[in-house]
């Protein structure tokens, strides 16, 4: 396996894994340029940060006091802010088994508090990927940093609906129309968000159920049941498997609903709606994420 990255918001660039029969391909989406990272909306390949996802009407409280951000997603904040960690030169360090990335994040950036030192280190054992977040500051203030890779296991030959997903987890945290957590929970149980056995991403992701209808497809916080392994993804065709596991107790699972009207992909390929699917891990799945 090879993967290519960038300091610029340590974005992985491509990751070329082979198929059943050894011949490689680039299984996530991305950028003919490096530079077109400048222009893109979605965080492809990103760190995502301060916090990922969304923290509703662009405000929270914390030592009882009211920190005010940027209203990026109108009537939210989304992923960090206007500038986020995603457009961020950082600092590098080549490693015998990878690269260790940091930024010093300042006191009121983005309206967090608290000068923030954050390390990212991504590390490749043969066809493991690993990835590891550590970060440091002076007050309290609000982390929960993840990877915003978007995945496709046929190396973009076809939309991911014939993808097997299998998720280790009983419950879903639900979403309203805003795609913000309600704090409330869903069993998975007889629903279309139960992926403990294996199902085709596309077996039932426009089936007729609320929260289907409110994400446009898949867009939720599943709470993991295991310590590892936990997200399992497999491409039939081509006979790639992708594993992965976490230390953190949720996986946010995105199918690209919206994908499509951004930057240009490989190739000036203009990406379309479930050209791909996401899964990031994070804390928690509170009220304000």
């Amino acid at each position: 396996m090879t993967v290519h990255v960038t300091n610029l918001g340590c974005h992985i660039l491509s990751i070329f894994a082979k198929d059943r029969d050894g011949k490689a391909g680039d299984v996530v989406l991305g950028f003919e340029n490096v530079e077109d990272c400048h222009h893109d909306g979605s965080c492809m390949g990103a760190i995502v940060g301060r916090v990922a996802n969304r923290i509703g009407n662009t405000w929270f409280e914390l030592n009882g006091k009211t920190y005010h951000l940027a209203a990026n997603a109108a009537p939210n904040h989304h992923h960090g802010g206007t500038i986020g960690f995603d457009q961020k030169l950082f600092v590098y360090e080549i490693l015998e088994d990878g690269v260790c990335f940091s930024y010093i994040s300042p006191n009121g950036e983005e309206g967090y508090p608290g000068n923030l030192y954050l390390q990212v280190i991504y590390r490749l054992y043969g066809n493991e990927l690993k990835m590891e977040y550590d970060a440091k500051t002076d007050e309290d203030t609000l982390i929960n940093i993840t990877n915003h890779s978007y995945f496709n296991l046929s190396a973009g030959r076809e939309k991911i609906y014939h993808e097997e997903l299998k998720i280790a987890a009983d419950q879903i945290g639900q979403v309203d129309g805003n795609g913000l957590a309600t704090g409330s929970f869903l069993n998975v149980t007889d629903t279309p968000f139960d992926f403990r056995k294996p199902h085709e991403i596309g077996e039932r992701i426009d089936a007729n159920h609320e929260q289907l209808h409110l994400a446009g497809g898949y867009d939720h916080a599943f709470v993991l049941n295991r310590p590892e392994d936990q997200v399992v993804l497999y491409d039939r065709v081509s006979g790639r498997k992708m594993t992965m596991s976490t230390t953190l107790p949720v996986v946010q699972v995105y199918t690209a609903n919206f994908l499509a009207g951004g930057a240009n992909g490989k190739g000036g390929k203009p990406y379309e709606n479930r050209d791909c699917v996401r899964g990031h891990f994070k804390k928690s799945d509170g009220c304000c994420i």
